[in-house]
């Protein structure tokens, strides 16, 4: 289904803080480019749409930092200008390829958290290999997430939600699961949830967590 037409953004905004562009990043990355307080738990958001979880998720959790990635630039300025307008310092958005930046740029064992919510189906056999929830994000996740790390994945789409099952009972990883997590139904993360929600849909999910390491 296409996407709905943004409201127009504010460019007169201050975007220096709250939006960057993945393929201008340099190396060495560092966390405290981009938040007060470096040493805040830090959670990354794939394919943020119109921004409704990141910005949430930031006002309820103060104390976590939050990453939120869109490869469609205009939909990442449009959440970071949601962001900007509450006035929200511990989120900011990464405009292009959210893998891009767990290859080259996010250390190791530094996130708590990563959250991948209804991402593009891809309904034609021919494109799935486009789907972001492909193995190549579950070796990143291994890699960036502290122990104790959860990755989410949630859909609407029963056949995506089938397949990404399959293909982590089937592939060796260090992330266990699948578990169930507990929801309030009238809490939405984002606005894809919403809206199957309100349409009678069935919503599919999962979280996944990283092992602890031995001692």
């Amino acid at each position: 289904m296409p996407r709905r037409a943004l409201r127009k953004i504010d460019e007169t905004l201050d975007y220096s803080r709250h939006l960057y562009l993945v393929k201008e990043l340099q190396q060495p990355w560092d966390i405290k480019n981009y938040f007060d307080d470096p040493n805040a738990p830090l959670e990354v958001e794939i394919g943020s749409g119109k921004g409704h979880f990141i910005h949430d998720a930031a006002l309820a959790a103060p104390g976590h930092n939050f990453i939120g990635t869109e490869i469609a630039h205009k939909y990442a300025a449009y959440c970071a200008a949601h962001l900007i307008a509450d006035g929200i310092s511990n989120a900011c958005m990464f405009s292009g390829d959210g893998l891009t930046l767990f290859r080259e740029f996010l250390p190791a064992d530094s996130l708590a958290a990563v959250h991948v919510y209804f991402p593009d189906p891809w309904w034609k056999k021919r494109h799935r290999k486009r789907r972001v929830m492909q193995m190549e994000l579950v070796r990143a996740c291994e890699k960036c997430l502290v122990p104790g790390g959860v990755l989410h994945f949630w859909t609407d789409v029963e056949e995506y939600f089938t397949t990404v099952m399959e293909m982590m009972r089937e592939e060796e990883t260090i992330l266990e699961g699948p578990f169930t997590p507990e929801v309030d139904p009238s809490a939405w993360r984002t606005h894809f949830e919403k809206r199957t929600v309100i349409e009678g849909r069935p919503v599919y999910r999962s979280y996944f967590v990283k092992k602890q390491t031995k001692d």
